[in-house]
């Protein structure tokens, strides 16, 4: 398959779901505090391939670069302290929003930094799908003088180092092991935050946090491969399908049924999605074997 067909296809399944996760995460957030939940998402994360870590031997998962998975660990949990502390304060649809900023930080840092070649094409159908995102939620989001708001857009660049990062570190070490190293440092590094406030989960709870742990350890499973067989920025413009999953999971489990202004701006992600798609397939049709 076309490597960068292939990059979006792991891309959609991470954002299903993350979609998924994030739901579950904003309901315990409610009930817990939201610097605990942080840390047992990424510690249930790292319960959940104990197991596999044990099986395959712990040299399996030793790290070409340990500088690297630690700066990746501290700059995601930095992130993590923002978002979170936005997740209990801000309307679900902002957030989503909100983190729709991230693509564009990470397509203008794989440039810099990366020295990825950026195609017109990329930057148009990423600025088409940004532009279908604001359609959906702009009628749901708040006036000015939200902290929550500022805070999860503070996040957002965070959050696309840490992927930069993934992205270098996918030339030297598997998925696998950056999932399981990003597991363990995000677990130490949000832990201090998480004793402070520490209330004792109950039993459904734990159920709860053991099936986010599972959903993020192979939702950023799939982000890595994405990374791996794609350029980085060729995968962000699908990213904004994760609306649409928002939209759908929002229906399913809350009972929010989508408005119009939902229906255009996922019409809008579509053909934004479905146009890069072709164009990267012709693109990789095209290259020399």
């Amino acid at each position: 398959m076309n490597p960068a067909i292939l990059g979006m296809l792991y891309a959609v399944g991470a954002g299903f779901t993350f979609s998924l996760l994030n739901i579950m995460l904003r309901m315990l957030s409610e009930q817990l505090p939201p610097f605990e939940v942080q840390f047992l998402r990424y510690f249930m994360g790292l319960v959940v391939m104990t197991p596999w870590i044990l099986h395959e031997g712990l040299a399996a998962y030793r790290t070409r670069s340990i500088s690297g998975q630690l700066w990746r660990g501290a700059v995601h949990a930095s992130g993590l302290y923002l978002w979170f502390a936005a997740l209990p304060i801000i309307p679900f649809s902002e957030l989503v929003a909100i983190s729709f900023t991230g693509p564009i930080f990470i397509m203008i840092g794989a440039v810099i930094w990366l020295k990825e070649v950026m195609f017109w094409q990329r930057w148009v159908a990423g600025l088409i799908g940004f532009v279908g995102v604001l359609v959906v939620v702009w009628p749901g989001l708040t006036g000015g003088g939200n902290w929550g708001s500022l805070l999860m857009l503070a996040s957002s660049p965070l959050f696309a180092a840490s992927f930069l990062i993934t992205k270098a570190l996918a030339k030297r070490d598997s998925p696998t092991v950056i999932v399981a190293w990003q597991s363990l440092t995000v677990t130490l590094f949000t832990l201090p935050a998480a004793l402070y406030v520490w209330q004792w989960p109950s039993a459904s709870q734990w159920a709860v946090l053991l099936l986010c742990g599972a959903l993020g350890s192979f939702g950023h499973w799939l982000l890595t491969n994405a990374y791996r067989v794609a350029d980085i920025s060729t995968a962000q413009p699908v990213k904004f399908l994760d609306m649409i999953w928002a939209a759908t999971l929002g229906y399913l489990v809350l009972s929010e049924i989508p408005t119009s202004s939902t229906l255009v701006g996922a019409a809008v992600i579509f053909i934004s999605t479905t146009w890069i798609a072709r164009v990267e397939a012709r693109r990789g049709r095209s290259r020399p074997a």
